[in-house]
This record gives C-alpha cells, structure tokens and sequence, in this order.
C-alpha cells in the first residue's frame, strides 16, 4: 500500500514529492510495526466545551470589515494532562469566528506562521476564483495572503479550511479548521435564539497516543471524538432555547446526532435556514456538512443532564442543566423561502470511484485531479443538473462543489431524506447510491473544483475541475 506523503510533526514542512494514493479503507500512514501507539485513556465531561471566540476586525470602513488571522503551530490540551501539537488558526482548535453580514464586504489577511505551505478555502462561500483557495493557489511559509469575501449570500453557517491538493487531508486534521458566520439582516426579524444563547459546535476525530501525540494513521483508529477542542466535554445550559450550529469536520465520516433528552428542532442546513422548521429525532451529517438546530432545555430541571450520542462512537457531550433564565426567543413557524429553481438546460453525470486495478487511485469520471484539466465548461447564469453517482460498491463518499449552493433532487430516483433539505454545498453518499442536485452559476467566472469531502479521497484525486465562462 502506498503511504501519504505528510509531516513528520507539526514544525516541519511537508515533503515535496507528487502524493499518492491512498488506500480507501486506510488513507492514512500506518504506524510502524515497531511503534505502536499505546491508545490515550480520557476520562469523559471533565472539562467544559469551550466556545470558539469571536475575532475582532482590525478595522472598519466604508468599504467593510477587516480581520487578520494567524496559521502557526500550538500546542494544546485536547484532553486533560497531556499536550497535543496541532496546527492552527490563531492558536486554538477552533480558531476564531469571524461573522460577516449579508451585503457587507469582510477581507481577511493569513498569516503563514508554520513551517509548511498553506492556504485557506471558505466553504460553502460564493466569492471570487482568486479567493477560493484553489488547491493549487498557497500561502508559502512566511507570507500572507489576503481573501475578499463579499458575503453576497443569505445567512448561513459557514467555515475555513486548509485546501492545499495533497495536503489538505493532513493540515486540516492537524487544526487548521473554524467557523465563519454570514449574520443576516433579513432574518433579524424571526426571533431566533442569539448572542450567548447561539452557539457554533465542532465535531472531528482524532487518534492520540498517551503521550498526546496526534496520530496521522487510519481513520477508524481515530477514535476520540474532540469537540470544539475538548474530548467528551460538558456544557452548561440554561433551561431553555438554544441555536447550535453544529459542523462534522472530521476528515472522513459520519455522525448521526440524537439527544436521550430535549427537542431538537432543525432550522437550517450548509447554505442557511430552512423554509419552515422541522422536528428531528436524529440528525445525519457527512464529512463537510451542517445544521442549524434549536435544542429546547425548557422544563428540564436544574440539576439535570442531557446527553448528546452517535449512533456509532457512543456519547459525545454532555449538557448540565445548570439555570433558569427567561427566554424571549422563538421558532417561528416559517422561516425563510428557499429561492425558485430556474428550468435546467445542461444535465451532466459525474462518477465517484476508486480504481483498484494497481495501487488505489480515488477518481472522478474515471480521472485523478489534474489542476491543468477542465473537467466540465460552465456558461455564468446557467442552470444545471447534475447525477453524482457513488460507483462503489462497499465505499461511502460525499460531493461537495465550489462556488455555488445547490438544491438536492432525489436520491437513487427516490425521494430526498431529511438531511437534504434546504440549500446544501455539501451531500452524504452511501456506496452504491446517486443523488440529483441542481445548480445556478452566477456572478463569478474562472477555475473551481468539486470533489469528495473526505479529504484522504480529495487529496489524492477524486478531484475535478469546472470553468465557469461569459
């Protein structure tokens, strides 16, 4: 099996050979033989979730808002009493919120503190080609990069990651991973909780040694489920509503979220709020995905505890019912429409699937990633179809596009499930399965990708590329 290219520790910079392919049930470096890692023993809800902080602007003008926000190694204590080096944005887990509001332009400057290349793509964002982070466009050791996002786009929970090709799998498993929100004026009016009571929350896994040490090796040996920077943390709540943004930002898999306690109502998914809310037992998110939900404490008595499980890694925070308080916020019974699907005039079909020929080679439509290639020409203004079809018979992908927010169909000619609803960057694909999603491509011209949101599949090429052109 052929091994990831990547870091030996967080300080150095990363090799300079082309990358190879992964295996798929293993796309990471495997620990030698000789060392194996003796698994980390975390004692769980020690320790509080921390809220990821707000950033600051630098300044404000006419013209918008402006941030500045460091890449640089920390060490942070991921679980109690041992010390973990990670990469990061600001020095934190998750690095600092940056809110934007809807019509109102926010330039941010990264600064590149590490040892290795870099560079920064706003997902889920509509923005400019050159502000994308291309995986093929870098932020170099000792250099900084300014990104312009206009926010010309409805509220919606957003976040940044690393998007260097061959890189991006390691560097956002390291850290390099927090949250953008797009605030809107036009839903300032529904009364939704806000401020302390609205909360971003994000779920990776992660493999640590005893010592600390975060292990780059097997995705299924990434076994601690780290939350907002804390392994099975508590968080106080208050009786009553509150808005979590939660984020699957793990490299590779899926959470199916439900509480033993409480109601869960979802008000919104990637591209922002639903139509009307929807009561959910359960909520599904792939590598990648998001939903805004409101989690009802009211009635709960002060003294309790509610947890939050996966249907598979077990519990993974809990929340300890701590205080009353009043409660002005409300769900309203509809929320915001979703905008009108324009009639379709280009139907296109893309194929994810490994090649197990040789050595596995993860491909869309039969090709690994060439940033030389395009893959599909897009008229700007158009509106397009798309079947992503997962051709594996026994692998789970996903399929995250660029640039634009798309609106899921149907699944494998059936209906849509509950996790599709509303306007979606990123989609689940289970082995076997397709999914129709349609498309509007506007305002911007120039080189996008689309690729499977498990980084170790992207990374190593099931990656393409589409032009958007006058």
């Amino acid at each position: 099996m052929m091994l990831f290219r990547g870091l030996a520790s967080p300080a150095e910079p990363a090799a300079s050979t082309t990358p190879t392919a992964p295996h798929p049930h293993a796309p990471g470096t495997s620990p030698s033989a000789a060392r194996r890692p003796k698994p980390l023993r975390v004692e769980a809800f020690r320790r509080r979730m921390p809220v990821p902080p707000v950033a600051k602007p630098v300044r404000r003008t006419e013209a918008g808002d402006e941030y500045e926000v460091e890449v640089r190694p920390a060490q942070l204590e991921l679980a109690p009493g041992v010390v973990t080096d990670a990469f990061t944005y600001g020095g934190a887990w998750v690095g600092p919120t940056i809110r934007g509001r809807t019509g109102r332009p926010v330039k941010v400057t990264f600064r590149n503190k590490l040892a290795a290349h870099t560079n920064v793509h706003l997902h889920g964002g509509h923005v400019k080609a050159v502000d994308d982070g291309h995986p093929m466009d870098m932020i170099m050791p000792g250099a900084a990069k300014d990104y312009h996002y206009p926010n010309n786009q409805r509220g919606a929970t957003l976040w940044y990651h690393d998007h260097v090709h061959g890189d991006e799998a390691e560097h956002t498993y390291r850290g390099l991973h927090s949250f953008y929100l797009v605030d809107d004026p036009a839903e300032d009016h529904l009364g939704l909780p806000a401020g302390a009571y609205d909360v971003p929350v994000m779920f990776t896994d992660v493999q640590l040694d005893a010592d600390g040490t975060l292990i780059w090796g097997f995705p299924h040996d990434r076994t601690h489920v780290v939350v907002n920077g804390r392994i099975k943390p508590y968080f106080p709540v208050a009786a009553r509503k509150y808005r979590f943004r939660f984020l699957n930002a793990t490299n590779e898999g899926t959470y199916t979220l439900s509480l033993r306690q409480g109601k869960i109502t979802q008000i919104g998914s990637d591209g922002g709020l639903l139509p009307a809310p929807v009561p959910r037992s359960s909520v599904t998110l792939s590598s990648g995905e998001r939903a805004d939900l409101v989690i009802d404490f009211t009635g709960i008595p002060v003294g309790s505890s509610v947890m939050l499980s996966d249907s598979t890694k077990g519990e993974v925070l809990r929340f300890d019912v701590t205080s009353t308080a009043d409660d002005a916020s409300k769900i309203p019974a509809r929320l915001r429409p979703l905008p009108a699907l324009p009639k379709a005039t280009v139907q296109r079909d893309v194929s994810l699937k490994f090649d197990f020929s040789g050595e596995p080679v993860p491909l869309i439509n039969g090709k690994p990633y060439d940033p030389d290639r395009v893959d599909f020409t897009i008229k700007r203004g158009a509106t397009e179809i798309w079947t992503v079809h997962n051709d594996d018979a026994d692998l789970d992908h996903n399929f995250h596009m660029h640039l634009v927010q798309f609106r899921v169909l149907d699944r494998s000619g059936m209906p849509m499930s509950q996790d599709d609803e509303g306007l979606k960057d990123t989609v689940r694909l289970p082995a076997g399965t397709s999914v129709r999603l349609q498309a509007t491509f506007t305002d911007y011209l120039g080189r996008y990708v689309y690729h499977c949101h498990f980084l170790e599949h992207s990374s190593f090429g099931m990656m393409a590329q589409m032009e958007v052109v006058r």
